[in-house]
């Protein structure tokens, strides 16, 4: 009864902020202006399939550069002293605690055909070039924005790995490379996991950066929602459709993810 009670409060915020929001936007999905079942605006969102294309092509390459930035700074984390290693992880974090408008609106500045790259490029004789309202500075601001989600999560396994299987490995022959391809490596697998669910899930659903850094050129996904809701082409039950098969396609993405994930008891050492 009293464990209940302590999830009692849990189930009210699921059943109020993830249940009742999936379910109108199914029904509005499912249904027209007169709340009548139709399958039209579900079967409309196969006309947007470029921009669902561009936007998991996007999202992936972004997924693909934290990952590679982030997993050998999460390594590096590890090896430092415990009181540096609070540091570098608050460094890691600082970004975090800026208004993440803010944080694209630099990015913007940076980018610009009068910003500081361009004119710092303009001092050794090349430019300007067209940094800002291309699709690599979408990918830069999704890096920028995501990357801590990646480094954190890989840290947090690497941490934890028992120091004295690296020493046993060691003993047995293996060296530095050998070690982190054969006990590291598959020990951090959960952390890289749950890294790449937390960028590309947020990345393929990303607006503002898109908006900001894409200058309306490189339209994705959730700028395609936000117009339906928001925008002068209303349709609400058209972007509710559009939100769903969104929805569906990050399912069958994390699902697929979860087959060639393994928890940390499964991890077998080459």
């Amino acid at each position: 009864m009293k464990n209940k009670l302590v999830s009692a409060p849990y189930l009210v915020w699921m059943v109020v902020f993830i249940l009742v929001p999936l379910v109108m936007v199914a029904y509005f999905a499912f249904t027209d202006n007169d709340g009548h079942f139709t399958l039209d605006y579900v079967s409309d969102v196969a006309q947007y399939t470029p921009i669902f294309i561009r936007s998991i092509w996007l999202a992936l390459i972004a997924t693909v550069i934290c990952l590679v930035i982030a997993y050998p700074l999460a390594y590096i984390l590890t090896g430092l002293k415990t009181e540096s290693q609070s540091t570098m992880l608050m460094i890691v974090m600082l970004p975090m605690w800026m208004n993440f408008l803010l944080r694209t609106y630099a990015w913007m500045t940076l980018l610009g055909n009068n910003g500081l790259i361009n004119s710092a490029l303009g001092l050794l004789g090349l430019g300007p070039f067209k940094l800002l309202n291309t699709e690599g500075a979408v990918v830069l601001g999704m890096v920028y924005n995501y990357l801590p989600y990646m480094i954190l999560p890989i840290y947090s396994v690497m941490v934890k790995i028992d120091k004295s299987i690296l020493e046993a490995a060691a003993d047995l022959g293996c060296n530095s490379r050998k070690t982190m391809l054969r006990v590291v490596f598959p020990l951090s697998m959960p952390g890289v996991f749950s890294g790449i669910t937390m960028v590309f899930v947020p990345a393929i659903s990303t607006f503002i950066i898109s908006r900001m850094l894409g200058g309306g050129g490189n339209l994705l996904i959730g700028d395609l929602i936000e117009m339906q809701f928001l925008g002068n082409a209303y349709n609400m039950n058209l972007g509710a459709a559009i939100s769903l098969v969104l929805m569906v396609i990050v399912l069958l993405i994390m699902s697929i993810m979860n087959q060639f994930s393994a928890d940390e008891d499964g991890v077998v050492l080459m």
